[in-house]
């Protein structure tokens, strides 16, 4: 059975793996996908709302979005909102649909991104340590206070470390599937 510091640690550290896989999801690679508007809010009667909660979004060809508004008064908004959006994205509409394109990446853009993915997934394997560190103080502070011996103490270190372990191995996974998305051309 796991014990609670186990628990806390594994809790922690899949938050820490979830936000690290969101955050790589929002990279623009050279393939269009719908989770990149995900983060973009439409203006809709005075409130600001996901645009997946307005619009119908779909991927027709590998290099292009599709974004059909369920009121045709939206597409001026949503097309503002995809401009405003920092996701360099140029979208056109025909009066029904918004089309977004996606040019290919350059070369020099794509060893950017490579190194910007990188750098993210450091800091998730920062934060997984940290959870580690802050854990094993728990652990050790327990067995002064008498609440372990030191069999378990060390037990619940070797566990915790090999715990720690397995989550920096998802995150380099994840980093390895996302830089080989960004170089595929």
């Amino acid at each position: 059975m796991k014990s609670k510091y186990h628990r806390d640690a594994e809790e922690r550290m899949n938050k820490t793996l979830e936000a690290v896989r969101e955050e790589l999801a929002k990279i623009r690679t050279g393939k269009a996908t719908t989770s990149l508007l995900d983060t973009v809010k439409v203006n809709y009667y005075g409130t600001l709302v996901p645009l997946k909660q307005v619009a119908n979004i779909t991927v027709p060809e590998p290099r292009l979005l599709s974004v059909q508004p369920w009121e045709k008064n939206l597409i001026p908004e949503i097309e503002k909102a995809i401009m405003k959006s920092d996701l360099g994205l140029n979208p056109t509409n025909d009066g029904k649909i918004i089309r977004i394109p996606f040019p290919p990446l350059t070369e020099e853009r794509r060893k950017e991104l490579v190194k910007l993915v990188k750098k993210m997934a450091e800091e998730g394997r920062v934060a997984i340590r940290n959870i580690r560190r802050d854990v094993n103080d728990h652990i050790k502070k327990a067995q002064k206070n008498h609440e372990l011996t030191e069999d378990q103490e060390k037990d619940e270190l070797e566990d915790i470390q090999k715990l720690t372990d397995e989550f920096i191995k998802k995150i380099d996974e994840i980093l390895a599937d996302k830089e080989e998305e960004i170089m595929e051309v």
